[in-house]
C-alpha cells in the first residue's frame, strides 16, 4: 500500500515448474521463500515470453462487496450501506491470465462483467484496528468478477450470490500485485472486444480499502494472500456474441485479460 516500496510480484510457469518474482521491464526477477514473508532473490532473471502467468496469489477464499461505489448505488436508486455488504467466491473459479472462460454447462441466461480493484492481504488479520488493517495490506490487483446473473434470484425464496458467481472460470485476477500505491488514486478502465465499458475513480468508494479490511477482519479472519474485491461501479454489463475479450487495466498494475466463450 502506500509507503510501501513500489513493486509488481507475479507467479508463472516455466517448463513444467511455478515460481514467482518481480517483473522488471520485460523480464520476471526470480525470487525465493514467501512472497507475502521473507522473498530473497536468486539472481535468476527470465523473460515474459514464453512464460505462463499463474494468478498472483493463492487466496483461500475471495471476498466481494456490493454496493460500494457511490455513483453505481446512486444509478440504482440505493443508497449507501452502513457497513461493506459482501458475499465469496469459491476458490475453484480462480483464473490468471490470458483465461478462456466457458458458459457454465446447462446455464442459458446473462453472464455479466464487471471490472474491479482487488485488495491483497499480506499478514493474518483478525479483528483488526484501522492501522493493523493498513498494515495488513500488501497490495492491488485487477478483478473480472464474472456473475451467471439471472440465478442470483431465479428462486425467489434465496438470493444465490455464491453459486452466480463461482461458476468455474468466473474470479479471474492478476496479472500482478502491485505495492507501493495509493489506492485512492487509482481508476478501474475496463474494455470489452476493443470498446470501453467503464472507467471510475475508486475515490468513489462508500469504503475506502483499510475500512474494507478493517469491517470484514471483525467477523472473518483474513489470511495472507486472501483477496477482496472491491465491487463495481457504473458500465458494468452483459458479455455478447459467441466471443468476449474482457480487458481490466488499472495504472501501476497492468492489464487482466479474459476471453469468455459463449459456449
Amino acid at each position: 500500500m502506500k509507503g510501501s516500496a513500489m513493486a509488481r510480484w507475479m507467479r508463472f510457469e516455466a517448463n513444467g515448474h511455478e515460481g514467482f518474482g518481480t517483473v522488471e521491464g520485460d523480464h520476471v526477477a526470480v525470487h525465493t521463500g514467501d512472497m507475502f514473508g521473507q522473498a530473497q532473490p536468486t539472481g535468476q532473471s527470465l523473460p515474459l515470453v514464453g512464460l505462463r502467468v499463474l494468478p498472483p496469489c493463492r487466496p483461500t477464499k475471495m471476498v466481494a462487496l456490493w454496493n460500494n461505489f457511490r455513483a453505481l448505488g446512486a444509478k440504482l436508486g440505493q443508497e449507501p450501506p452502513a457497513e461493506p455488504l459482501w458475499f465469496l467466491k469459491a476458490s475453484s473459479c480462480f483464473e490468471g491470465q490470458d483465461a478462456v472462460v466457458h458458459r457454465p454447462r446447462g446455464y442459458t441466461g446473462r453472464v455479466v462483467f464487471e471490472g474491479e480493484l482487488g485488495i491483497v492481504l499480506g499478514k493474518q488479520c483478525r479483528g483488526a484496528t484501522a492501522e493493523e488493517a493498513a498494515a495488513a495490506i500488501f497490495g492491488f490487483t485487477c478483478i473480472d468478477d464474472l456473475t451467471a446473473v439471472d440465478i442470483l434470484t431465479r428462486d425467489p425464496s434465496f438470493p444465490q450470490w455464491a453459486r452466480a458467481k463461482s461458476c468455474d472460470g468466473f474470479g479471474p485476477f492478476g496479472p500482478v500485485v502491485a505495492t507501493g500505491l495509493d489506492a485512492a488514486t487509482l481508476v478501474v478502465r475496463t474494455v470489452v472486444n476493443g470498446a470501453e465499458r467503464q472507467s471510475y475513480p475508486i475515490s468513489d468508494m462508500v469504503f475506502p480499502a483499510a475500512t474494507i479490511v478493517q469491517m470484514i477482519s471483525q467477523e472473518l479472519t483474513l489470511e495472507p494472500g486472501d483477496v477482496i474485491c472491491c465491487g463495481t461501479s457504473v458500465g458494468a454489463g452483459s458479455l455478447k456474441g459467441e466471443r468476449s475479450v474482457v480487458e481490466v487495466s488499472i495504472e501501476g498494475i497492468g492489464t487482466l485479460r479474459t476471453t469468455y466463450v459463449d459456449a
